[in-house]
């Protein structure tokens, strides 16, 4: 909590202004916290796919592609697996407002292992739009892969593989900055 520093005298005491909690942000995870948390999403993805001479990963755009990315390096420096990176291109938002595209043929996926990533998982409306494009068509198998999972859901949608769970109330907000150098999760 911060506190106003004038507070204003009434005739039973003074009252004191206090900003709203909410509007605070909180550090959930550091620079380094969330460098551990890529590389072991990174081995379980390895763990769980080490069959798969080639996996496709898919980013929804925004983090989720730059989480992708970070990911994809850290497979190819240690398992022989072929990596595919691939980007979701939708409005977070309004996910119907505009076409899903995907950065690669659709047709490339038909039997194969997509690994879905997003920095952060609420109500699982993001993920679930970028899974319809995936569905579109016939995959073996999809894991989903996210940062930080919030737990508030409103689609049928959780993820196999997170860096952290977070119980929160529906008024939070959880900001992720991937900026080289300088990562960090804040809770607001």
């Amino acid at each position: 909590m911060q506190f106003i520093k004038n507070p204003k005298s009434t005739k039973q005491g003074f009252i004191i202004f206090v900003k709203n909690p909410l509007s605070m942000k909180q550090v959930i995870l550091n620079h380094t916290q969330i460098e551990q948390k890529i590389n072991r999403l990174a081995f379980q993805i390895i763990e769980n796919t080490f069959e798969l001479d080639t996996i496709y990963i898919a980013g929804i755009t925004g983090n989720g592609i730059i989480l992708a990315e970070k990911l994809k390096a850290i497979i190819e420096n240690n398992s022989t697996q072929k990596i595919v990176l691939f980007e979701i291109i939708l409005d977070k938002d309004k996910p119907l407002s505009h076409s899903i595209e995907m950065t690669i043929d659709s047709k490339e996926l038909e039997g194969k292992t997509v690994i879905l990533i997003d920095d952060v998982l609420n109500s699982g409306k993001t993920m679930q739009y970028g899974l319809m494009k995936i569905l579109e068509q016939p995959v073996h198998k999809i894991y989903t892969v996210v940062l930080v999972d919030r737990k508030h859901r409103r689609f049928p949608i959780k993820a196999n593989f997170f860096g952290l769970r977070l119980t929160t109330t529906l008024h939070n907000h959880v900001e992720v900055s991937l900026e080289e150098g300088n990562y960090s999760a804040q809770l607001s």
